[in-house]
């Protein structure tokens, strides 16, 4: 007799696996929330073959993810700058006059043509801002009447008599 725990298991539910290397690396810990639920989203579409050609539009993507479409379109160009995802081929309206959604691959993993994970992600760093010198005014009593103060607090202007 056969082992009755193994039957049906093939064509399960289905779910999805972030693995414990690509969630510890410091672009992934930088991400808000609402980039890494779209990442889920487009992992979720992913079947095991078709990386390369995930099909997500920003409409579809901000109704499964239950938010606006324009605030979707920022998301997906922070997962692209950090090297989590790339367009393979770009939206565009078609001859028909009806648009075609971009196809997006996913970097942690092969591509369906054969190319090998990219992981750019991996190699991510995070730009810091150099710090910003205070400018003092340069125009100081110009014109005799007034004096514009220049630092970090906002502009005063300062009626100069006498």
């Amino acid at each position: 007799m056969g082992k009755p725990y193994k039957r049906n298991k093939r064509g399960g539910s289905r779910h999805v696996q972030l693995l414990e290397w690509l969630q510890a690396c410091p672009a992934w810990a930088s991400l808000k929330p609402g980039p890494r639920a779209l990442y889920v989203e487009l992992k979720r579409r992913f079947n095991g073959s078709n990386n390369g050609s995930i099909v997500l539009s920003h409409r579809d993507a901000a109704k499964a993810l239950n938010t606006h479409r324009n605030t979707v379109g920022g998301w997906f160009d922070v997962l692209e700058e950090r090297g989590f995802i790339h367009a393979v081929r770009g939206h565009c309206l078609g001859p028909s006059g009806i648009g075609e959604s971009a196809h997006w691959a996913l970097d942690e993993l092969p591509t369906d043509d054969g190319k090998p994970a990219r992981k750019t992600f991996m190699r991510w760093d995070e730009k810091k801002n150099p710090r910003t010198k205070i400018v003092t005014g340069r125009h100081k009593n110009c014109d005799g009447d007034a004096e514009i103060s220049r630092t970090n607090d906002p502009p005063v202007l300062k009626i100069v008599t006498g």
